[in-house]
């Protein structure tokens, strides 16, 4: 019923629970990502677990609340995630070709496809964009509020452990030994580094 009125109706936003009768939030998060990467999605997550933030945002979510939480939080949280949406719609970067490297990864901004050697993964609009920012400034060390304010806008108003979430599951996509990461560098203390292969 939930996918028949997002086709229907378009929403400006989709607020999903993990628990549901029939599909999980995680199903209806799938098939909403697979014809559809612009529209902001919200994860209701339960008991603060780390894996239910993970996965949501993994299949494409947004942001998550976690619950209990206040309603005055998750007004707080869905009116900065429509903002963000209607100010910063991805738009071509003027130094991001269609195609291009973070280390021996190829991006294919057209598709939201990465590929590393014979594996190849899926790109949410999110990751994209942070792939699009690091090319654009490598060997810079990033902070993460200003790669929150690039990626997320200056109206986020969540924290910075969801930009942190979103490059570890960056690594595991584009990195050979995400363990061990090779293009994208954490500075401890500041935020992260892009840094070039020398041999993509």
């Amino acid at each position: 019923q939930a996918l028949d009125c997002f086709r229907r109706e378009g929403p400006d936003l989709v607020l999903l629970d993990v628990m549901m009768p029939e599909m999980s939030g995680y199903d209806v998060c799938r098939e909403i990502r697979k014809s559809d990467s612009l529209t902001p999605i919200i994860m209701l997550t339960a008991k603060g677990e780390e894996i239910d933030k993970v996965v949501g945002l993994e299949l494409g979510a947004d942001d998550y609340v976690t619950k209990p939480f206040g309603l005055h939080e998750l007004r707080a949280r869905i009116a900065a995630v429509l903002r963000r949406s209607r100010n910063h719609r991805p738009e071509p970067a003027a130094s991001c070709p269609d195609t291009f490297r973070v280390g021996r990864a190829l991006v294919d901004r057209k598709t939201y496809q990465v590929t590393v050697g014979e594996r190849s993964h899926s790109l949410t609009s999110r990751e994209m964009k942070l792939l699009e920012i690091f090319h654009a400034r490598p060997n810079e060390v990033l902070s993460r509020n200003d790669l929150l304010n690039a990626a997320w806008g200056v109206d986020y108003f969540g924290t910075t452990r969801t930009l942190d979430q979103h490059v570890a599951q960056l690594r595991k996509k584009i990195e050979p030994d995400p363990a061990t990461p090779q293009s994208l560098l954490t500075v401890h203390g500041v935020g992260y580094r892009f840094q070039p292969s020398e041999n993509p």
